[in-house]
């Protein structure tokens, strides 16, 4: 067996090439039906293990994803910092994004603990849509209140707007009454912002 020194806790594994060469065509039909979105990427896993364990093709599919994985930690291994600080910042944003998501399904800390039973996935699923539609609202009124800020001689700084994320959450209200009546206005308008000097409390949505 060769000896890669420090790495051999990461060189554990084999990459098969004889099984991803045999199963070839089989993955690329995988990858197009995932991708086309004939079938769905949870009924793809169902289908490559049987009793517990993988079959031919989901241990081609396995072999061929160590590639990217070798090529994965080679490129954190490296000298050069820039891949780390990328991965670090997409941490940051999963991070933020589930912490979003505890404040949404605040009920016992946004954590599932009951068993895997109907009708889950559309619970998660409902989850994923009020999800998307709060960061698309942030985002939209964060863009607002930019362009306003601008347009009223504020100085707003790069390095300041680079620091802006759609998963704040401190302006969310999630207890109370819930109203799904539409407000008042033009397809595409927004409610008009509060006066950035105003020393009101801070509203919550």
């Amino acid at each position: 067996m060769a000896d890669y020194g420090p790495l051999n806790t990461f060189a554990r594994g084999k990459i098969e090439l004889r099984k991803i060469r045999r199963n070839w065509e089989d993955i690329l039909r995988v990858v197009a039906s995932i991708y086309t979105g004939t079938v769905r990427a949870y009924d793809v896993v169902t289908m490559l293990q049987r009793d517990g364990h993988p079959t031919a093709l989901g241990e081609a599919i396995a072999s061929y994803g160590r590639i990217f994985k070798t090529l994965h930690i080679l490129q954190f291994i490296d000298v050069d910092e820039t891949y780390r600080r990328d991965i670090k910042d997409i941490r940051n944003l999963q991070e933020n994004r589930h912490s979003l998501a505890r404040k949404i399904c605040h009920g016992k800390k946004g954590e599932l603990y009951h068993r895997y039973e109907r009708g889950l996935e559309n619970q998660l699923g409902a989850l994923g849509l009020v999800l998307n539609c709060a960061t698309l609202w942030t985002t939209v009124y964060l863009d607002a209140a930019v362009r306003q800020l601008k347009a009223q001689g504020y100085p707003v700084r790069e390095e300041d707007m680079a620091r802006l994320s759609p998963f704040v959450h401190s302006h969310l209200g999630v207890h109370g009454t819930y109203t799904f009546a539409l407000p008042d206005l033009a397809p595409g308008a927004i409610r008009d912002l509060r006066d950035p000097d105003a020393t009101e409390d801070d509203d919550e949505i």
